[in-house]
């Protein structure tokens, strides 16, 4: 049983997570993509987020990361890895973190005793993540720790996210919900994104999309209406993806404990807060249409 407040360790993902993916919203990391001679937006997510895996082909990527269309990854999965090493990836990405977390927050920020504090709770948590079943996460556990505290803050939010983003797949899985379902259904919480942007972003058809629909009304799980909603069985459904996410993903925060969890999203939000504020997240990939 958990000593911790009752999802806890939820609130604490919410605040850091976003610190990790401003990044692949952020145009420091297209010019540090181009730099290596990798323009093409698809291309580069899959690059940056891949490259800890090695040289994976268009299979490995698409299983890992799950809700994409197996035809875009193909499109750019391993062609990109002729026109940069994942080595070469790594570097670009790490010097975009750093470039996106400065012009984000600021150099007081950067240089605060509070991001200090912020990377060693951070990587106090991640001694207690587990390689097992989760690929994404185990492939970054490899990757050395930068020194700079906001770029160890920012690895140790990297790895925290995907430890949680692979016990999700799990759950995923285990609801039964494939790569689009798994998308419709959460916009349909009212939490995902904008449905024009999972398309561009995901590679999938309105079509497709359609048809996710439709298979989710049969299992009666989506709402019959015109309004993309969740039947109480929905509701439910995925109310218990999230719980079971939080229970495979509780032994980083077990191991900060209450405090340090407490302290730990504390400073996530402020820094948050100030990063949002800035422009960290585009407007388009917000909304219902």
């Amino acid at each position: 049983m958990s000593t911790l407040p009752a999802r806890a360790e939820r609130r604490c993902h919410n605040a850091v997570n976003p610190l990790h993916s401003c990044v692949f919203f952020s145009p420091d990391l297209g010019a540090e993509m181009a730099k290596i001679g990798i323009e093409d937006q698809s291309a580069a997510y899959f690059a940056t987020r891949a490259a800890a895996l090695g040289a994976v082909g268009a299979g490995t990527v698409g299983a890992t990361f799950y809700n994409f269309n197996p035809v875009l990854v193909a499109r750019h999965v391993p062609a990109v890895w002729e026109t940069a090493s994942p080595d070469v990836v790594l570097g670009a990405r790490l010097r975009a973190a750093d470039a996106t977390l400065r012009r984000l927050l600021g150099e007081e920020i950067i240089a605060s005793d509070a991001m200090a504090e912020a990377a060693r709770l951070a990587l106090r948590a991640t001694e207690a993540c587990t390689p097992h079943a989760r690929p994404l996460y185990a492939a970054h556990a490899d990757l050395p720790v930068p020194e700079e505290p906001h770029l160890a803050f920012w690895h140790a939010a990297t790895l925290l996210r995907e430890h949680r983003g692979d016990a999700h797949l799990a759950a995923l899985l285990a609801a039964g919900l494939d790569p689009l379902e798994s998308l419709v259904s959460h916009t349909a919480t009212g939490k995902g994104m904008a449905i024009r942007w999972i398309l561009s972003s995901r590679g999938w058809r309105r079509t497709d999309w359609e048809a996710a629909c439709d298979r989710l009304r049969k299992r009666g799980l989506l709402d019959g209406g015109e309004e993309l909603a969740l039947t109480e069985a929905g509701t439910a459904l995925r109310a218990e993806v999230e719980e079971a996410t939080d229970r495979m993903d509780t032994a980083p925060y077990e191991h900060l404990g209450a405090e340090g969890v407490e302290r730990l999203t504390e400073l996530g939000r402020g820094f948050l807060f100030t990063a949002a504020a800035a422009g960290a997240f585009p407007a388009s990939a917000t909304g219902r249409d």
